[in-house]
């Protein structure tokens, strides 16, 4: 049997904490970020982003950036959203969502820019 990794996290080092499936692979790049938004796109999911600070990122609410995308289909617009709420707010943890509208329950949900806790 394999040796299991262990991941170094705790709730008292903010830097360390892990959000999300997509958080036990390497940072996202810019190409595989658009990859899940074109993703979430073809599945007609309505995009949404959200944004905290790292320290209240375990809470169970984080702050809405606009309202959710309802129909937007162009990446390009979604994508300066998410670069919008990640410049007005550096040091915040920005999430990007897919909501499906069938299941009426997230189908995506993964955490795009990581916040520096101040």
């Amino acid at each position: 049997m394999s040796a299991m990794q262990d991941y170094k996290s705790s709730l008292a080092d903010v830097t360390s904490r892990k959000f999300e499936t997509f958080s036990y692979l390497p940072e996202m790049d810019a190409e595989r970020i658009r990859k899940q938004v074109e993703y979430i796109v073809s599945k007609g999911w309505n995009p949404a982003i959200e944004h905290t600070e790292p320290e209240n990122a375990f809470d169970h609410y984080w702050y809405m950036w606009k309202l959710p995308m309802f129909g937007e289909t162009d990446i390009d617009t979604i994508l300066a959203e998410a670069e919008a709420c990640h410049k007005a707010h550096p040091n915040n943890h920005v999430r990007l969502i897919g909501f499906d509208n069938y299941a009426q329950s997230k189908g995506a949900e993964m955490v795009i820019f990581r916040g520096n806790p101040v």
